[in-house]
């Protein structure tokens, strides 16, 4: 393994999305590893309190802006020479994608921007984080890097898969250093928790209100649940690492979780006395299974994740109940918009039994 603090100490990382869940703890990390970071972020989804502690740190800048806007992102270039790029900022979470699809196409812009600047400035490496969203509603499991995207719907899976090509080509044209990264379930604290939020910031919030964690369909559907530290940990090592330039590398457990197993997992945490609420519908956009295969992951980054599913949602847990103002009020009325564009009633077979 790398020792980041040697490679970081004395160098700068621009942080795109910096003020966002997965940014603002990538942040923390890279500050204790002595690196200088500048934390670039719009403050459209991301939130000024998780990077407030920071503020009186020499090594930390923070600079709002549009990465999709190139006089916006120029900035955080001018506070150089900047050494490495963490290209996280996109348009999140199921919903906004949804309500606002021609709005994810901007993303592209910023992906150009970013290309074109690093470039022009000479930057070591960039990493650019990927989903496991573009691998869609697959049949064989574990997802594995090779698999060809098939039956993607959703603008945010295409715009991810588009930037994929874009940082692959632009390396193998240009030769700027770049590794992409195809994040599947990260969690932890700090993740949003609204119905804009994921599955394990609502379920949390829901039990801590007392509201039976709500699961359409029967829960059987599953995802690869990685927690933050091993998520941040994972990139640092592989943004440092020479082999992983050109690549594109799973950051998952592969361990499959049902929804229905985490949403039981965290009322057990809660000690209360709850059940999860089975609604008759079902999700037009779910993805059946999802589990990443993560040989390439440990081969060439040589991590393997070391929070365990309990011991991660444990923590979770205990970061909400400290930390009330970032619960999601009101989570019963969050899901009427759901229901009414979302879900779709489950079809009764019009089958009937003869009688013999």
């Amino acid at each position: 393994m790398i020792n980041p603090a040697k490679k970081l100490k004395g160098k700068t990382v621009l942080v795109t999305g910096g003020a966002g869940f997965i940014g603002s703890h990538l942040i923390d990390r890279l500050l204790s590893y002595g690196a200088r970071v500048i934390c670039f972020d719009d403050l459209s989804t991301g939130r000024q309190e998780y990077i407030d502690s920071k503020k009186d740190d020499r090594n930390f800048i923070f600079i709002k802006g549009d990465a999709n806007e190139m006089k916006d992102i120029k900035k955080a270039f001018s506070h150089g020479p900047v050494d490495y790029v963490f290209h996280y900022a996109a348009l999140v979470g199921v919903q906004r994608t949804i309500e606002e699809p021609l709005k994810v196409l901007k993303d592209i812009d910023g992906i150009k921007h970013i290309l074109e600047l690093a470039l022009q400035h000479k930057i070591k490496k960039i990493a650019y984080a990927s989903s496991s969203e573009i691998y869609g509603n697959q049949e064989k499991m574990p997802l594995h890097e090779e698999n060809s995207y098939y039956d993607i719907k959703m603008p945010y899976a295409l715009v991810k898969s588009a930037g994929e090509n874009f940082f692959r080509s632009h390396w193998e044209l240009s030769g700027v250093p770049v590794v992409i990264y195809r994040f599947f379930n990260a969690y932890g604290p700090r993740q949003a928790s609204s119905m804009y939020g994921f599955v394990t910031g609502v379920f949390i919030s829901q039990v801590l209100q007392n509201i039976p964690p709500t699961i359409f369909y029967d829960g059987k559907q599953t995802r690869d649940f990685m927690y933050i530290d091993d998520n941040i940990e994972a990139s640092i090592q592989g943004l440092l690492n020479d082999k992983t330039t050109g690549e594109t590398i799973n950051l998952g457990t592969g361990r499959e979780t049902t929804i229905l197993e985490l949403a039981n997992k965290i009322i057990k945490i809660s000690g209360k006395k709850l059940k999860p609420s089975l609604l008759n519908k079902r999700n037009l956009i779910e993805i059946k299974r999802r589990v990443a295969d993560t040989a390439k992951m440990k081969k060439i980054i040589g991590y393997r994740p070391r929070v365990s599913l309990e011991d991660g949602l444990r923590r979770t847990y205990d970061w909400y109940a400290n930390n009330p103002q970032f619960i999601a009020q009101g989570e019963r009325t969050t899901y009427a918009w759901r229901k009414k564009n979302v879900w779709a009633p489950i079809k009764k077979s019009s089958k009937t039994k003869k009688k013999s």
